[in-house]
């Protein structure tokens, strides 16, 4: 049903006559998943957790956002948005983790945890995945009313030593590559 894009399960509700309650919203939810399933967003986390896990020594930055055509549907927007929201928003703004710690968490320390021996350091036989960003200026404009929107302020991206944005500007690389946990035999 595509024409629920963007709409909360209240909308839903009142769409099909039934008062919104927790009860009917479950239900809801069930009817979606027994027709295929359906991609939401939960508003269930507290704001104080955030920072707080954010803080955390062996807590690393990422994001489960997947890859999507640009405009395509309703996403959440952190798959525009989930490294300039730290930068900007918990670092600059909030002061919640400093911003070498923040770009440990987003590098270094997840590299490590998954055995990546050739990234997450800028160093000589190291890949050259690197993003150019000023700490001034860098923000998500993501929201969840409208979330196809590109941050600001990172002016380069360095995939595989390729330069994929260029003075702000997308250039159509395909240098990434898929990253596996190395196991130890």
């Amino acid at each position: 049903m595509p024409e629920l894009e963007g709409k909360t399960l209240k909308y839903w509700c009142e769409k099909k006559g039934m008062e919104p309650s927790i009860e009917n919203g479950a239900d809801l939810v069930i009817e979606a998943q027994v027709n295929g399933g359906a991609s939401c967003v939960f508003h269930a986390m507290d704001e104080k957790d955030v920072e707080r896990i954010m803080q955390h020594p062996q807590t690393m930055i990422a994001s489960d956002g997947r890859l999507v055509k640009p405009g395509m549907g309703h996403p959440h927007p952190r798959w525009y948005g989930t490294f300039p929201r730290v930068l900007g928003y918990y670092v600059r703004e909030k002061g919640i983790i400093t911003l070498p710690q923040a770009i440990y968490k987003m590098t270094k320390l997840p590299a490590t945890t998954l055995g990546l021996e050739d990234r997450g350091l800028i160093k000589e036989k190291m890949k050259a995945d690197i993003v150019i960003f000023d700490p001034k200026t860098i923000n998500d404009k993501a929201t969840f009313e409208n979330p196809h929107q590109y941050p600001e302020g990172i002016n380069f991206v360095i995939i595989n030593g390729e330069i994929s944005i260029d003075n702000g500007i997308f250039q159509h690389l395909k240098a990434g590559e898929v990253l596996k946990k190395k196991i130890n035999k």
